[in-house]
């Protein structure tokens, strides 16, 4: 018995000992890995703080990037530099760029002649006034004359208030450089608007000189030493005006990321020891960094080896656990089996959830297309009325011959309509287009204009139509002329109150595809909805006179058939192009297609 008691109690000493010599074993690499952990989690915040300062100053760079391009396209601004004394015209041309500088948000819009000289500016009537000031030294109007473009921060010469400008040449005709249009970009309000954000935050140039900062005392300072010649270089382009520049020293202390460090800083608030974050904009050439004073790691490394040590003896203890695990075993196994049927009832809930919001999707496109259809289907209707008004004439004139050829036509318009709505069960899968077929062009037009033809003689239009008998497209001949009417019947009412009313059918060959136009007389299509027309539901039409739903059905159409259709307007009215893969001419002229 007291060998017994013995053994007993030096395996119990054995177990302790090996108990707290792992509690201490964990709480040291628990200590190790709370201070690396802690300072990548720090690297990871303030890295992602530098992503949302870059992409606000992203963002405000992104909106007059082509605002001197742009502008430089104006005629007046050409006719100034060639006829820099027209007084009348510079006159007119500040007030213009008064107006456009305001409407862009810009601080200063203004010109400058091939000798440097500014011709006119945005600030004409002000104190500040750029007007006759000479900015040849500055780069960015070197860099625009020799690279068609430039951007450059600097101090202003004449306001004293820093600046991104940004610059673009003015050509004439013949691509002869005139002159220089520049746009100031004034970044002060987002440097307010960063004040009051925790830590330091600093924009460096490409010299490593600090141009912006949430902390004004920090500005312009440089973090690598300038030499002699870049001294001189930045007095003589006046890039910091009068402006001191001071050096901001500083040295590492410990590496915690690619872009991230402890470093040591005498700055204006004294030495301090910062956690520094960098982040490259390539896009300006400038450095993000931020500052912040590292937080006191004490705290987490105690909180990680608390939990380390909590994890150890919560393992010693799953250890007397696992001597009682035979005992509740089969508890744990029902607990489980429970746990799987949950899990498969929720999975079966998902899923049933899932079929109901694709079936409620499918729905919903299969209503849309039902909309598209029934404007569709009215056109044929339409003809078909006054198909059947025209055949009540010929029976009453005795005319049997005409009305069975009337009665053909009835026919081919019934068949018409039955293979419209045949198409909206291919609206369901997820390629409506079917199997491409070879189309004549001029067969199809044809058998448009036939459908409209009575309209079009009632309202005496006279049709050119010019389209090559070899013009063959790989297409669909019912939903092409589904086209052909949608397009003929928007050229129609464009026209309806156009004192000449003439409608152009042309077509040519480009590059392996056949391009058919369609052109009305009706004075075209307003600028501002040009990029609106092949919208649903867009139209400019009186209510009740159309869904809006025509031209994008046909947009759809044409891209389903791998063809586009587009459209513009030229001196009579509006052109809409469609454009549609050639297809290899079939032995017989004869054939209307191959399908």
């Amino acid at each position: 018995m007291p060998a017994l008691a013995h053994r007993h109690r030096h395996r119990v000493v054995m177990i302790v000992v090996l108990i707290l010599g792992g509690l201490l074993l964990s709480m040291y690499w628990a200590g190790r890995l709370a201070e690396q952990r802690v300072w990548l989690e720090r690297s990871q915040e303030a890295g992602g703080q530098l992503e949302l300062y870059a992409q606000a100053i992203h963002t405000q760079v992104e909106r007059f990037r082509s605002v001197p391009a742009l502008l430089a396209l104006d005629s007046d601004i050409r006719d100034l530099l060639e006829n820099p004394d027209d007084a009348q015209l510079r006159h007119r041309l500040n007030h213009r760029l008064e107006q456009q500088n305001q409407a862009a948000g810009s601080s200063v819009l203004y010109l400058i002649d091939l000798n440097g000289e500014t011709l006119a500016a945005s600030n004409w009537s002000e104190w500040s006034s750029f007007v006759g000031s000479n900015y040849g030294f500055r780069p960015y109007f070197q860099d625009a004359l020799a690279q068609d473009t430039g951007r450059y921060f600097a101090v202003g010469v004449t306001t004293g208030i820093p600046g991104y400008f940004l610059s673009s040449s003015v050509k004439n005709a013949a691509g002869q450089t005139l002159g220089v249009l520049v746009v100031k970009l004034e970044l002060e309000d987002m440097q307010r608007e960063w004040i009051n954000q925790p830590g330091i935050l600093l924009i460096t140039d490409a010299l490593d000189i600090v141009i912006l900062s949430n902390r004004p005392a920090w500005r312009f300072r440089h973090l690598q030493p300038l030499s002699e010649e870049v001294r001189h270089s930045l007095v003589a382009a006046r890039r910091y005006a009068e402006q001191t520049l001071q050096p901001l020293h500083s040295k590492p202390l410990q590496r915690v990321a690619e872009n991230s460090e402890r470093r040591q800083v005498d700055g204006p608030d004294g030495r301090q020891t910062y956690f520094w974050q960098r982040l490259p904009l390539p896009e300006e050439n400038w450095t993000l960094h931020l500052l912040q004073e590292p937080q006191q790691v004490a705290a987490s490394i105690r909180s990680y080896r608390l939990a380390a040590a909590g994890v150890w003896m919560t393992l010693a203890f799953l250890l007397l656990y696992l001597a009682q695990r035979r005992k509740t075993r089969r508890v744990e196994q029902r607990s489980r089996n429970q746990l799987e049927r949950l899990v498969e009832e929720r999975t079966r809930e998902l899923q049933t959830a899932q079929d109901g919001l694709v079936h409620a999707a499918r729905m919903a496109a299969l209503g849309q297309m039902s909309a598209a259809l029934a404007h569709e289907i009215n056109q044929p209707l339409t003809a078909l009325r006054m198909q059947l008004a025209s055949q009540r004439l010929l029976l009453d004139s005795g005319r049997s011959e005409a009305v069975r050829e009337g009665l053909a036509q009835v026919e081919g318009l019934i068949e018409r309509m039955a293979a419209l709505t045949s198409h909206l069960k291919t609206f369901a899968r997820k390629n409506p287009a079917g199997l491409p077929q070879r189309v004549r062009l001029d067969d199809v037009v044809e058998q448009a204009l036939q459908l409209l033809g009575p309209r079009i003689r009632n309202e005496n239009v006279a049709i050119v139509r010019q389209i090559p008998g070899e013009a063959w497209v790989s297409g669909d001949a019912i939903r092409l002329e589904q086209v052909l009417i949608n397009l003929l019947n928007n050229a129609l009412d464009a026209m309806h109150d156009s004192p000449v009313r003439e409608l152009r059918i042309l077509c040519r060959e480009e590059a392996g595809t056949w391009r058919l136009s369609v052109a009305d007389s009706g004075g075209g299509i307003a600028r501002e909805h040009l990029d609106q027309v092949f919208e649903p539901f867009f139209t400019t039409k009186p209510v009740g006179q159309g869904l809006g739903l025509g031209l994008a059905v046909s947009y759809g159409i044409l891209r389903d058939l791998g063809g586009s259709l587009a459209v513009r307007n030229d001196a009579q009215g509006a052109v809409f192009e469609l454009t549609l893969p050639a297809a290899e001419k079939p032995r017989t002229d004869n054939s209307r297609s191959d399908a």
